[in-house]
């Protein structure tokens, strides 16, 4: 895994420091926000879907780990299949070795899983027990 940030991530950071720390006269924006948004300048130059977290500057990485610290660690929903054999969970949608190793991955690998497992959406956390992916 790379370690990567996707737009959609970018995007929800922006709109959480948005949220966060509102402009004062409606024109500027919070340094965070600022920060952020200019990596997002850069991958829609680029026409791309993701940045490697070390093109962030600093003040940029710092702001996108403070959203995320804020976001769930973890998709489990604690209905585990792969105790019972299965390669990929049905209750989250993360592969065996994923859920092995998830406390050892860094904040960018698990964001690349919980991207790769919204958009599949096939999970039970998305459908027959999305209320228990709320808690």
């Amino acid at each position: 895994m790379s370690s990567s940030i996707h737009v959609t991530d970018l995007e929800a950071a922006i709109n959480w420091w948005r949220e966060r720390s509102p402009s004062v006269d409606g024109i500027s924006a919070a340094p965070e926000v600022r920060a952020l948004a200019e990596a997002y300048a850069l991958l829609a130059l680029s026409r791309a879907t993701e940045i490697a977290a070390d093109a962030l500057k600093p003040q940029a990485l710092d702001a996108w780990l403070a959203w995320y610290a804020t976001t769930p660690d973890s998709p489990c929903i604690a209905i585990c299949s792969t105790a019972q054999g299965d390669p990929v969970c049905k209750g989250c949608g993360r592969s065996f070795d994923e859920v092995q190793h998830w406390p050892a991955l860094d904040p960018f690998e698990k964001r690349v899983i919980w991207h790769r497992i919204t958009q599949e959406a096939t999970a039970w956390r998305f459908n027959r027990y999305a209320e228990r992916a709320t808690r």
